[in-house]
This record gives structure tokens, sequence and C-alpha cells, in this order.
């Protein structure tokens, strides 16, 4: 296992910038999310750790190590592809030891190894069969099984789940995580989808425009956002225009025209000062409530359902509160609120976060 520092990273293509100065420590052993739409920067920054790209400014350290000029064959990681890149010319366990040939292991342990390999992604009886033969799934995992054989410093991952269907990813990504658990490689792992990275990550560095916005615990980065940028691509947030009135020890006060003030815990208030400010509010913290509902330490405010988006378990609801609307994600007790209701909302000023105006 190795630890992955960027110091300063830039990428150019001609004139255009894709990553600009890019600080980034990735600790032994953690599973680090590369967060954000497409064409913020995220694989770019993979492929320079890979040695596929040469930063044009900046160095990467690999275990401590400086691998800016050292060749992708040198760098002893193991890579996973989108559309994972197995020979089909090649039996399952032909694939699994491709990387093993060129690393000098003797031959009679070439077996072993491959078949350590596929036990330790559950596919222990298919080494004999042709990648054409398995499923997208038992491919993926085919995939793996040859970036881990040969026991990489680094794993490094490339939206390996994203030709997935949308239950086997479900499934794949409590597989992978179970299997960078147990081997407890240092892996980087791009991907836009915010719930693969909250549900697998040690951390997430979410990317905007070649830069980084934010990084921390899935946690963190969900309940604390750093930016507006975050608040949105993670999940679904309403932002409301407020004014800071005052902080104590406690808590930063926000005036909130649609709801008075609005105490925010003071781990979530980002640094706001007096002025302008912001309140952030994520949908499923915001309740949609009925006559004689309990509103006990919520901060509420008149309000009528407009659209009605029935998800199953839960219902999406836009709801106008004011000149407001809002957006609510709320689970079903019995039947969702009908289109032109008449309700409340409501939410806890310890659910809420702060951003500067």
């Amino acid at each position: 296992m190795s630890s992955v520092t960027l110091n300063n990273i830039v990428k150019r293509f001609g004139d255009f910038t894709a990553v600009h100065k890019t600080s980034l420590e990735i600790p032994e052993g953690d599973f680090v999310t590369l967060l954000g739409p497409s064409g913020c920067g995220k694989t770019t920054n993979l492929r320079m750790i890979a040695g596929l790209l040469d930063p044009t400014e900046g160095e990467i350290l690999i275990g401590g190590r400086r691998v800016n000029d050292v060749p992708i064959h040198k760098r002893n990681l193991g890579i996973v592809f989108q559309n994972y890149a197995l020979f089909p010319h090649k039996t399952v366990a032909e694939n699994v030891a491709f990387g093993l040939k060129y690393r000098d292991v003797p031959k009679s342990e070439i077996a072993g190894k491959v078949q350590a390999a596929l036990d330790l992604v559950q596919l222990p009886n298919v080494g004999d069969r042709y990648p054409k033969a398995l499923s997208g799934g038992q491919q993926q995992r085919i995939a793996l099984a040859r970036a881990i054989v040969i026991e990489p410093d680094v794993l490094l991952l490339d939206e390996p789940l994203s030709a997935l269907d949308a239950n086997l990813r479900e499934d794949m990504r409590v597989e992978l995580k179970r299997i960078q658990d147990q081997i407890g490689v240092t892996t980087v792992f791009v991907t836009h989808d915010q719930s693969e990275a909250l549900a697998m990550s040690d951390s997430i560095v979410v990317m905007s425009a070649g830069r980084v916005e934010q990084v921390g615990t899935p946690e963190d980065v969900y309940n604390t956002p750093a930016s507006e940028f975050v608040a949105n691509f993670l999940g679904a947030s309403n932002i409301l225009p407020a004014r800071c009135t005052g902080r104590d020890a406690q808590a930063a006060h926000l005036d909130v025209p649609l709801f008075g003030d609005v105490p925010i815990p003071g781990d979530k208030t980002g640094g706001v000062q007096q002025g302008p400010a912001k309140l952030v509010l994520r949908a499923e913290k915001l309740l949609v409530l009925g006559e004689g509902a309990d509103t006990t330490g919520l901060i509420t405010a008149p309000a009528t359902v407009e659209t009605v988006d029935y998800q199953g378990q839960t219902v999406r609801y836009f709801v106008r509160v004011g000149d407001e609307q809002l957006q609510a994600i709320n689970m079903i007790d019995v039947h969702p609120f009908a289109e032109g209701a008449a309700v409340s909302v409501g939410f806890r000023p310890r659910d809420c976060a702060a951003l500067p105006g």
C-alpha cells in the first residue's frame, strides 16, 4: 500500500486548462473518490496518477516517491477502466494472469495467484471461460481480479460501474468496497454518481471546472457543503437567501424571509459572518405536514403543493412557500398529498447549513 500526493498539479491541453492547481493527499489504505460532472477534471487527474498523461506543472508522489518521469508499467498500479478492456481471445485465467507475466512471477506461482484473485471476486470456477460468455457484472469482477492480482500499491478505478444496470450497480459497489476493505489497497475511484461516492468512500473530492470544491468525509460534504455547487451536486437542496444577524458560541443566526430567525449550529456555518448569507436545506430534511401534525422543535410556514413526483417508498414534492418554490423528499405514510393541497412545511435548524452570501 502507498499514499498518493498531488502537489500543485496543472494540466493544460493547448490553451485549455483541464486541471487548475490541485493539491491532494490520499492516505495509505483509504478509498478516495473524485466526484463531479463530466468535464470537471476528475478523470484527467486519475490518468496523470496512472502515468497515461503528463502533468503540465506540479509533481505526483506515490509512496513518497516522485513518479512524474516514471512510466506507467513501473508504477505498480492496478487499473480498471469503464469498458473493462478484457482480451476477448484470451480465457478468464489468461486475462487475469496478463500482468503477472510482465513482472517476472515464476510460472509455478501464476496459477495460484490467479485462483486466489478469482476467489476474492467470488468467481472461482470461470477461469477456462472467455469474456463473451460472462455477464457484464462478471466481466467487471474479472477486470478487478486482473487489477489486484499484481498486488498493486494503488488501485485506480475509472467509472467501473457505469456500464451496469441500476440493480447490479448497487450490488457491485458493495462488493467492490468489500474487496478493497479486505486487501487494504489505497484506491482512487472516479465517478459522477453521488450515491456511489457517498456509499463507498472514506473521503470525497468534489470537483468542478478543473478545481477542487471540497474534500471531506461523505458525511461532511453532504451535511456541511463548502459551496453552493457542492450543495446542489450532492443530492437535492433548497438554497434560500438570508442575512446573518449575529453569532454566539453555539450558532449563527440567519434571518430567512420565509421562516424568520434560524439558528444554525456553529459547526455548519461555513465561516459566515454578519451580513448576506444563504441557508442550505436538504430536500429530505424539509417535511411536508398536514393539519394537526406535531411541529415541536420545527420552524414552519404555510405552503401549497404544486407538483407530486411519486417514487414508491418516497415522494418528491414541489411546494410553494411565499414567492419560493421548495423541494421536499419525504417517506410516504399512507398516501401522498395531492397537488393543490394546503399544507405546511417544517424543518429543524440543526438540519441546515449556512454559506456566505
